[in-house]
């Protein structure tokens, strides 16, 4: 693993911890702290693929990019990019939202509505909506429930992702008949 680190136009790219701290210390607009020290190798020794970005002061930063990259030419040519796999959770719960079994579902929505106020200005409010509907998948309960809902709200309201925290289904059983 190496490390490749920028601050403006000084950049380098190094294979230790100790390598890091040397080149941040040889720029004189950055104070390494003993702090700072233990943050970076903290960093450094971690798991955490993404890049870090430490702030100097306000509006100034340097970067730390962890790579496989042997030279910095290999770096600047995106020939040793790791990809960053998708979290297994995510992928088995997008498949379920795709997955066909028709039935009963009952799907609960947070979206946020537009209201006029008292004042007779529009805002936000959280709205919670459940139902249940006929539906081939989750998905479909989804599009249901959304395509209701559009009808009967405001059309500035704003519907939430059907993979994120604010809709919740639950399949509750064969159709009869």
């Amino acid at each position: 693993m190496n490390y490749y680190i920028r601050y403006f136009d000084n950049e380098a790219l190094v294979s230790s911890v100790d390598e890091v701290i040397l080149f941040l210390e040889s720029i004189p607009d950055i104070t390494v702290t003993p702090a700072l020290v233990a943050e970076i190798k903290d960093y450094l020794l971690s798991n955490v693929p993404y890049p870090k970005r430490q702030k100097i002061r306000p509006r100034v930063y340097f970067i730390i990019i962890k790579t496989e990259a042997r030279t910095m030419q290999d770096f600047k040519d995106k020939k040793a990019v790791r990809t960053v796999p998708a979290s297994d959770a995510k992928a088995k719960e997008q498949t379920f939202l795709s997955m066909e079994k028709s039935g009963w579902y009952q799907g609960t929505i947070e979206f946020k509505r537009v209201v006029v106020n008292h004042a007779g200005k529009c805002e936000y409010r959280d709205t919670v909506f459940t139902a249940q509907c006929k539906a081939q998948s989750p998905m479909d309960c989804y599009k249901r429930i959304t395509d209701h809902l559009a009808q009967r709200v405001d059309s500035r309201s704003q519907f939430p992702s059907c993979k994120g925290k604010n809709f919740h289904y639950e399949y509750l059983g064969k159709c009869k008949g």
